[in-house]
């Protein structure tokens, strides 16, 4: 880090120390024991991840933050190479008050929804793309502004290309919000397209007492594409979003729909970093705009978002995604004939996602699309979940969904998904404290792997303990053996302190949070988590 900022840091520190202050922090340590791996990196037995952090604040106007992380005796399997011994990662100062906001260093920022500017820290992905700059803020009733500048962070270094930004909110009336954004990208590169990479946003928001509604534009400028780890001179296009979610609540009754198309989206501060593993550099953020799924099965062909452009072969050729995600609430009342005694819980969920459609050419390397034209499907989904409390002391949750997943298209490799499964949830309670959790799981599959079966049980002595074990099985893949994937383990919580410790066998693949994924292959071991705050 830069040593100016730092020795600034520390003067900042110096200059309140006197005044009344609070001291408040973090550790989490996650660290595997591999018995068997299959990554390319596998040369020690035992990896972790460890991160401290720790607050500091004087008087209600200054904070300082920093965050120290070690990857001893080596990071954990399929974690970016630039995360790499013990070192400071993140260190802020900043000072606040009624209206205004000043940070210097280490800096989380999003700029609306993200689509333009978001950084942010998820430590199961192995992303901490901070802004290593100076930012400021100025808020009252009617207007939001922010200004920002610098470099992201990319493990224990610096990206080399600059990041300057403004974002604006403007409160119209009680029910309107109209916003405006700038992020620029500054990468010095021999190329004629120009240095600088600009993003523009807009976007309305509408929110009333039972309806909401917000849109979005942004326009990129020209950018080279990235193409087999080159940035191609010839292949120079601009790039654009729209995105539009709207929706009603009331008691009982909620429906949510979002339309976004993605088109050369691409944008990161080290461009080269475009369509790598670990979106160390990404300044925007492009979730998957699918449901978010908590069960083992349900998480087999889980949808990434396609906001790129690429030109792999004649038969494979993509620039960006278009699509929509519906989200139905609805609660059958109590003593009502579907509600019974204690009511039920519906929920419905549709997702279809396509390549923009449009004509390419793959001799040129070039392509014109047309604004609503789906092309070749992705992905879509469809899924179905009942809730319901039968009793005092039970109820359970049955869970339908029906898939679709273009693994040539979405992983640019050979064949498809077509996929229904079926999940039952249950949850006893024995008294006030103690529990017994266990699901039954099925995946239908025609094709890919074929069929899937798992359980899992988990037995809460009282809220601070708990047991469980998982296992799932690809009991038609001949091929592979009838692979299964199993886990025991066990949880302990005292105060703000939790420790998970586990046994099993993971299966490779994509894991996601949040929309985002990464892939991480398979291994055997054992696994213990510790996490507290003070």
């Amino acid at each position: 880090m830069n040593k100016q900022f730092i020795t600034l840091f520390f003067l900042f520190f110096y200059i309140g120390f006197s005044q009344e202050n609070t001291f408040y922090g973090a550790f989490e340590s996650n660290g595997i024991y591999y018995s068997q791996n299959n990554s390319k990196d596998f040369n020690k037995k035992f990896k972790s991840n460890n991160y401290f952090n720790l607050n500091y604040l004087i008087g209600n106007k200054w904070k300082f933050d920093l965050q120290l992380e070690s990857y001893l005796p080596g990071r954990l399997q399929n974690f970016s190479e630039n995360l790499d011994d013990t070192y400071l990662s993140t260190l802020s100062a900043n000072y606040k008050t009624k209206s205004f906001d000043f940070s210097i260093g280490s800096i989380y920022e999003q700029f609306g929804s993200g689509l333009i500017l978001r950084t942010w820290e998820d430590r199961q992905l192995g992303i901490n793309n901070s802004i290593w700059g100076i930012r400021t803020k100025f808020e009252s009733d009617f207007i939001n502004l922010k200004l920002l500048a610098g470099y992201q962070k990319k493990g224990r270094e610096i990206s080399k290309g600059k990041i300057i930004g403004f974002d604006s909110e403007i409160l119209l009336n009680e029910n309107f919000q109209f916003g405006l954004s700038y992020v620029g990208r500054l990468e010095n590169i021999a190329y004629d397209f120009g240095d600088f990479t600009n993003l523009f946003s807009s976007r309305l928001d509408y929110n009333s007492n039972s309806f909401y509604m917000n849109y979005e534009y942004i326009s990129k400028s020209k950018d080279g594409i990235v193409q087999f780890g080159k940035v191609s001179e010839i292949f120079v296009k601009s790039g654009s979003a729209h995105s539009l979610n709207f929706g009603t609540y009331n008691p009982g009754f909620g429906i949510d729909i979002t339309f976004r198309r993605l088109e050369n989206m691409g944008y990161f501060s080290d461009r080269f970093e475009a369509n790598g593993d670990f979106l160390e550099t990404s300044i925007n953020y492009l979730p998957a705009l699918t449901k978010q799924h908590d069960y083992l099965l349900t998480n087999i062909s889980v949808y990434q978002a396609q906001p790129y452009v690429s030109f792999q072969d004649p038969t494979l050729m993509k620039a960006g995604e278009i699509g929509f995600q519906l989200d139905l609430y609805y609660n059958f009342e109590k003593e009502s004939l579907l509600g019974g005694k204690y009511g039920t819980k519906l929920s419905f969920n549709s997702s279809l996602w396509n390549n923009l459609g449009g004509d390419y050419s793959f001799s040129s390397q070039d392509y014109t699309t047309s604004f609503f034209d789906f092309g070749e499907k992705y992905f879509s989904e469809q899924s179905l979940e009942i809730s319901k409390k039968v009793s005092k002391s039970y109820n359970y949750i049955l869970l339908f969904i029906n898939r679709y997943y273009n693994k040539r298209l979405v992983e640019e490799r050979t064949g498809e998904v077509n996929s229904k499964i079926l999940v039952l949830d249950n949850t006893i309670k024995l008294n006030n404290k103690r529990s017994v959790k266990f699901d039954i799981q099925h995946l239908f599959n025609s094709d890919d792997n074929k069929n899937w079966f798992g359980y899992g049980a988990e037995y809460n002595f009282n809220y601070n303990f708990s047991i469980y074990y998982s296992n799932i099985k690809n009991y038609q893949n001949i091929e592979n053996n009838k692979p299964s994937y199993y886990s025991y383990g066990i949880s302990y919580s005292k105060n703000t302190t939790k420790i998970i410790a586990s046994y099993g066998k993971q299966r490779g693949g994509l894991i996601c949070y949040g929309g985002v994924c990464r892939y991480v292959p398979e291994f055997k071991g054992f696994s213990i988590s510790f996490n507290t705050t003070f």
